[in-house]
């Protein structure tokens, strides 16, 4: 079972996220901003992210940044979920170090895909 963090500040998003990830088997944590999320990475031990790029207090790609400098979060999984899905945006978050990038709205068989995915790749 990983341990998934859930980092958006749309309570709806975070609850029907956190709610399909676990009935997958997945521990999760669900934060509702940026400062929340860097938080719970250093008390967790944590399997993939799942960030949203637009929030208060920090941005997620302010988070993807912290997290890829500190060598304890520089290989975390990191998904960015996020309503911006302009091509820059894209190439923001994957030049940021995202792993994945899922516009929203999204399919959550598409998303627990992914996050299988990663996880995977992330074992071997």
């Amino acid at each position: 079972m990983a341990c998934v963090l859930v980092v958006d500040d749309d309570p709806d998003v975070r609850q029907l996220v956190a709610y399909k990830l676990r009935r997958c088997g997945h521990e999760v944590t669900a934060v509702a901003d940026g400062l929340a999320a860097l938080q719970a990475v250093r008390e967790l031990k944590v399997d993939l992210m799942l960030l949203d790029v637009v929030m208060p207090r920090l941005t997620g790609l302010e988070v993807l940044r912290e997290l890829r400098a500190h060598p304890t979060t520089a290989k975390l999984p990191v998904i960015l979920l996020t309503a911006r899905t302009q091509e820059t945006d894209v190439l923001k978050g994957l030049s940021a170090g995202a792993d994945d990038y899922l516009p929203k709205p999204f399919s959550l068989g598409e998303l627990t895909s992914r996050v299988q995915a990663l996880l995977d790749r992330a074992e071997s």
